[in-house]
């Protein structure tokens, strides 16, 4: 099979090499019009935490 491709190719190189080079402009002309939008992250990291803390006033719980 690897025999027949590899001969097939050899035949015809000017054919792959066309194939090559019109697959290689498509990959250049997609990245080019590739529409990246990455943006970190920037927010703060917050953890909430739900408990119950009996006996004291919701201002006390916060500190």
């Amino acid at each position: 099979m690897i025999d027949k491709l590899i001969q097939f190719s050899i035949a015809r190189r000017w054919l792959v090499m066309f194939l090559v080079l019109v697959t290689g402009a498509l990959g250049v002309w997609n990245y080019q019009n590739l529409p990246i939008d990455a943006v970190p992250d920037i927010t703060n990291v917050q953890v909430q935490i739900n408990t119950e803390a009996p006996g004291y006033s919701p201002l006390e719980v916060e500190q």
